[in-house]
């Protein structure tokens, strides 16, 4: 895996996937970390982010293109692990969309009905 900033002391998920800050992990891989989202919208809502700090979702797929298949490759074992074969991904590029951290995540989200368009 290759990155251009492969950290940013800055970066909360950073310092969750470094153990400098806490968190309820569920999985971990050679390149990502799953953990507990702290405002669960779901009876499961886990976030799988990449070891490597990119902005975004855009950014993380042009920097490292197997790195942001292994997104997935988690997302699928979490869901799996706690049980569920269905299971919603979602990722929010930019803060227009609501995303708060600016460190590509992937958010895993079941355990009860979803309806579409996401709202």
């Amino acid at each position: 895996m290759t990155s251009a900033t492969p950290t940013d002391p800055d970066c909360l998920f950073c310092k969750i996937v470094a153990g400098e800050i806490p968190a309820d992990v569920v999985h971990e891989g050679a390149a990502t970390v799953a953990f507990r989202d702290i405002n669960p919208q779901a009876p499961l809502h886990v976030l799988v982010v990449p070891r490597a700090h990119h902005e975004n979702a855009a950014a993380s797929a042009a920097a490292d293109a197997e790195g942001f298949a292994a997104l997935f490759a988690a997302a699928a074992e979490v869901a799996r692990a706690e049980g569920h074969d269905d299971y919603r991904l979602v990722f929010n590029t930019g803060a227009g969309v609501g995303q708060t951290v600016f460190h590509t995540h992937l958010h895993v989200i079941a355990g009860r009905p979803m309806t579409w368009p996401p709202g």
